[in-house]
């Protein structure tokens, strides 16, 4: 399909109805506020209209510290308004909206690699919020940025992910990125409607890189890409091909189908029985799966019952 304006990597996705809105990342800032983050965001739509954004980095590279500002969409009038900001700024937190509240869980400190728990909400309402601050909420067992983060019913679910990311050379005026140790994983986590969390079953492996790479399907939730554990010798980053299908009912995986090629932070959509996803950074070629190339090709498939 056509292409995407830009390249983008680590950018963020909300479908509404038929569009998909494609934010950040490492690309351009032209239709969106200065103060907002550029990358590491943490998003998350009523999926008729509104689009929170929260946290995330500001700036090129490793930029440290993130801001812990937050902004929402009206896709409607194409404005954009603050809403309070977060207690603590946050790394690509997981984020989604669950029975009326803006949930910002999990992500990596201000130091861009500790990994955080913290579990915080706060009520809104067409577009506003209705409360003045966040409020404190139940952590997570296992904290980390790059998940998947998705509210199905009186459940919501946080998906792989990883402890530790990149951090800022030490002296770098560019804050360049320096390689820390990280360790990726297919945890899966369901908070319920007693505000408990009870682990289920891990994804087929460990899998991170994927907060807007899923779509909800057929009493299912459809995951593509990602990156997961590196090369147990060279130590590279390694990226994910196959197309994660997690059943709701039984809460058992499968292996769907495999993408065209592997990819990290893709964003994906689906409509009228299409499985759209844009974007990321792919792989160095059908024999190498480190990550090499920061794209805008747009792909898609019919996916059947």
């Amino acid at each position: 399909m056509a292409s995407a304006p830009v390249p983008r990597l680590d950018g963020s996705a909300i479908q509404i109805e038929d569009l998909l809105y494609v934010f950040s990342g490492y690309g351009t800032l032209d239709h969106t506020p200065k103060e907002m983050a550029n990358s590491h965001l943490g998003v998350a739509s009523d999926g008729r209209r509104y689009v929170y954004i929260v946290s995330g980095q500001h700036g090129p590279q490793c930029t440290a510290p993130p801001v812990a500002l937050s902004f929402v969409l009206d896709t409607k009038t194409r404005k954009w308004e603050s809403i309070p900001s977060l207690p603590a700024a946050r790394y690509a937190p997981a984020t989604q909206i669950w029975r009326g509240r803006l949930h910002v869980m999990g992500g990596s400190k201000e130091n861009r690699h500790t990994p955080a728990t913290d579990h915080w909400s706060i009520a809104v309402e067409n577009g506003r919020a209705i409360e003045n601050e966040c409020r404190k909420e139940v952590p997570l067992p296992r904290g980390g940025p790059h998940r998947a983060c998705v509210a199905v019913g009186d459940s919501l679910f946080v998906i792989g992910g990883q402890e530790g990311d990149f951090m800022p050379k030490p002296g770098s005026p560019i804050f360049k990125c320096s390689r820390r140790h990280e360790v990726v994983y297919g945890d899966v986590y369901m908070l319920d409607g007693e505000m408990k969390w009870k682990a289920v079953n891990p994804m087929p492996k460990p899998d991170s890189h994927i907060e807007s790479s899923w779509i909800i399907w057929n009493n299912s939730i459809v995951i593509m890409g990602g990156t997961t554990e590196k090369h147990p010798v060279s130590k590279r980053m390694i990226l994910v091909g196959e197309i994660f299908q997690f059943h709701l009912d039984t809460m058992q995986w499968s292996v769907m189908g495999r993408r065209p090629f592997r990819v990290k932070t893709t964003l994906a959509g689906f409509w009228d029985g299409w499985l759209y996803f844009t974007s990321g950074q792919r792989d160095r070629g059908e024999d190498n799966p480190q990550p090499k190339k920061v794209i805008a090709e747009m792909w898609r498939t019919k996916l059947s019952f």
